[in-house]
């Protein structure tokens, strides 16, 4: 399948995995020529990115976010991932839908999708190899450990994980591929089991 965007030529290094998250109906365009492929993702496009691939599921759960209008197009994938116990918020009624994803964050959301898919979330990289792993924030240690390990999130080449640097779309796109391609290695299935809302966690 040909894309229909203009900035992500067949040259492009992520240009596979775009063209599976677009033609999984997991990503769409940011215009109906462009993918803009080195801006951030965001937190509410993470969960959506998730609640897709998840079938879109529909949860009867209250939402107490002042920052998430619920005819937004994220509002219904984060009301699932908060039930699930996929995704938290900062505290204080914040979501933060619009924030860019750091990348612990991401690896913390990965780590309890993963679960959430039923999947093995057995293995840990010994974080001390990166010359700023006192950077990363408690909650997201062992889900970094765990994502690096499993192949999900690399290194910078200048030997740093950076924890709160963001994610582009392009990165997103190949994060996900890989993601999915481990779930279909284990031949994991959708879990129907609830895990509650996720405790400190972002």
């Amino acid at each position: 399948m040909d894309l229909p965007f203009n900035d992500v030529p067949e040259s492009y290094w992520a240009y596979d995995a775009i063209q599976y998250v677009y033609g999984e109906g997991l990503m769409a365009g940011t215009s109906g020529s462009t993918f803009s492929p080195e801006s951030t993702t965001t937190r509410g496009q993470i969960v959506t990115i998730l609640w897709r691939l998840s079938g879109s599921p529909v949860v009867n759960y209250l939402m107490d976010f002042d920052d998430v209008d619920p005819a937004a197009y994220y509002a219904e994938a984060i009301r699932w991932a908060v039930s699930e116990g996929i995704a938290g918020g900062y505290g204080g009624g914040l979501f933060g839908p619009d924030d860019p994803i750091t990348r612990e964050q991401l690896a913390a959301i990965l780590f309890r999708y993963t679960e959430y898919r039923g999947a093995d979330t057995a293995g840990r990289t010994d974080l001390s190899r990166f010359s700023d792993s006192a950077a990363v924030a408690d909650y997201a240690r062992d889900a970094l450990a765990w994502a690096v390990s499993a192949g999900l999130l690399q290194g910078r080449s200048d030997g740093t994980l950076d924890p709160s640097g963001s994610a582009t779309r392009a990165q997103t796109a190949v994060i996900l591929q890989r993601l999915e391609t481990l779930l279909e290695k284990r031949r994991i299935h959708p879990s129907v089991r609830h895990r509650g809302p996720a405790r400190g966690a972002q």
